[in-house]
């Protein structure tokens, strides 16, 4: 897919791909005239029921367990301004800005859809921010999930009227210093607005979508780095034979299979074994589609999920200006992406955990098939990759934890009203470590194997192996002497997170499923 340097907001489906080009690339942001359209009409609307005074959820009476409370006119715009305060309580590490970025578009999207009933100017405001890079400083903890990440989004919310932090060229700055160097006035929210800002899954769906897209990637480039370690390994690519998978014809299981039956072709290594008399290679190696294709359908099941949440609106309560309604939901509760994203953990475990397997093959003299023990060509007075292993263990036993589901809990809030939470916000926070951890995983496996096959010259790999060693080569020398080798694992990372080994790769042999 090209580069993105636009989106354009228009109340339609916003494509994961769409969310990536903003919080990561920095593209523009614009509003449709059909959505600018939308947004006004609802606005009117809800300006009528305020004129009005009946008892509206959120318009004319206080929210939560003070849902009964009718709010003077005079008091409403205090009592928005109010609870984007006291809701401004997250706690923990701040998101990184490429996080807040999804966030804000994600809130701005479903603000543009015309269901909340919030100002033009709202909308333009979080926009303006995004385009102008004002980044509310957002913390991590304090969703529960439901109604909505609340305090997250407080945080957005408190940056636009003003208040709290917001980040300007790497430091933290009081917000509204930032948004007059952008040349840009705090709102000062009307009816309806602050419960607007404050509702919505844009947190859990920002973080999710970024997740699962680097997810998808990781699953290709487990078949790459699965690959080079098998051939490395002298295993066989027999157990990756179509008639074999047409008998379990799960989608992943089958992609899996055919990327690494053509990352393996026309393999030196493979044909000079052919005929021995090993007749079954290890789980770690023979097993990778059923593997590698069951996380791949957890990508799947997630990005469905993800992809639905982006053309939503999960602000309560709702606004129908077509039907003269005002109704009340749970459009927030984010348990379809909490059961989603715990998913995704679980496929991202999967991925590392049997890539930490084939490590320990490479450099484990009991099994790697007369390889240099841990892959040193001075072992004893050197340690060679050794300690890459015990890395890759540590992490694995991390993505473990981080796969045990946070949708499954729930504690009640806001006197019992809110009584039932999804804590997704948690299950997207483990999703994203999980996907970095997975991703120092496998740089870790293809640095090993590629060292590994640098052994089995003057046998060649195949020609989705031989691409993705050389693109391994050409920034990380091959190890001789021990040298310090955070440097060697950082780099291999730089590798996987700009994508160049899945680029050396398909442009040798083709796009990867």
């Amino acid at each position: 897919m090209a580069d993105l340097t636009a989106v354009v907001l228009d109340g339609s489906a916003l494509a994961l791909e769409a969310v990536e080009a903003v919080a990561r690339r920095g593209a523009r942001v614009e509003l449709s005239p059909q959505a600018r359209q939308a947004v006004a009409q609802s606005r009117e609307f809800v300006d009528r029921l305020a004129a009005d005074g009946a008892p509206v959820y959120g318009i004319t009476t206080g929210v939560g367990k003070l849902k009964d409370t009718l709010i003077p006119p005079e008091a409403r715009a205090e009592l928005q301004r109010n609870l984007v305060l006291s809701h401004a309580a997250g706690v923990g590490a701040p998101l990184p800005e490429e996080d807040v970025r999804a966030m804000l578009l994600l809130l701005a999207a479903s603000l543009a859809r015309g269901g909340s009933g919030v100002r033009l100017g709202v909308v333009e405001t979080v926009i303006a921010c995004l385009n102008q890079r004002v980044h509310p400083v957002v913390y991590q903890h304090g969703s529960l999930g439901s109604s909505g990440d609340l305090a997250p989004l407080a945080h957005v919310a408190a940056c636009l009227i003003g208040e709290g932090e917001a980040w300007a060229d790497g430091r933290r700055l009081p917000a509204r210093e930032v948004l007059a160097r952008a040349r840009l006035a705090p709102l000062r929210l009307e009816s309806k607005e602050g419960l607007a800002l404050l509702n919505g899954t844009h947190m859990m769906a920002g973080l999710g979508a970024l997740a699962v897209l680097d997810a998808g990637r990781l699953a290709r480039l487990a078949d790459v780095a699965g690959a080079m370690s098998l051939e490395a390994l002298m295993g066989s690519n027999a157990a990756f034979d179509a008639r074999i998978h047409a008998l379990r014809p799960h989608p992943g299981q089958l992609a899996s299979a055919g990327n690494l039956r053509r990352l393996t072709a026309d393999s030196g290594i493979i044909a000079s074994h052919r005929d021995c008399t090993r007749v079954q290679d290890a789980y770690s190696l023979r097993c990778m589609p059923q593997v590698h294709g069951a996380a791949r359908e957890a990508v799947g099941f997630a990005r469905a999920i993800l992809q639905r949440e982006l053309s939503s609106v999960t602000d309560n309560p709702l606004v129908f200006p077509q039907d003269a309604l005002v109704l009340s939901g749970g459009n927030f509760h984010g348990e379809p992406l909490g059961l989603a994203l715990d998913t995704l953990a679980i496929g991202l475990a999967q991925l590392a955990g049997i890539s930490e397997r084939r490590i320990d093959r490479l450099v484990n003299p009991l099994t790697n098939e007369g390889l240099p023990p841990f892959l040193s060509p001075h072992g004893g007075v050197h340690s060679g990759y050794m300690i890459a292993q015990y890395v890759a263990a540590a992490l694995v036993s991390e993505c473990k934890r981080l796969a045990q589901p946070a949708s499954v809990d729930s504690i009640p809030a806001s006197g019992l009203q809110e009584d039932y939470n999804a804590m997704a916000a948690g299950s997207a926070l483990k999703a994203r470590t999980a996907a970095g951890h997975a991703r120092q995983v496998l740089a870790i496996e293809l640095l090993l194997a590629a060292q590994a096959l640098d052994f089995r010259a003057p046998l060649g790999p195949g020609r989705g192996s031989a691409a993705a060693r050389d693109a391994v080569r050409r920034r990380i020398p091959p190890l001789g002497d021990d040298r310090y080798l955070k440097s060697d694992l950082d780099a291999a990372l730089a590798l996987v997170e700009d994508l160049s080994v899945l680029q050396a790769v398909e442009a040798a042999i083709g796009p990867l499923d």
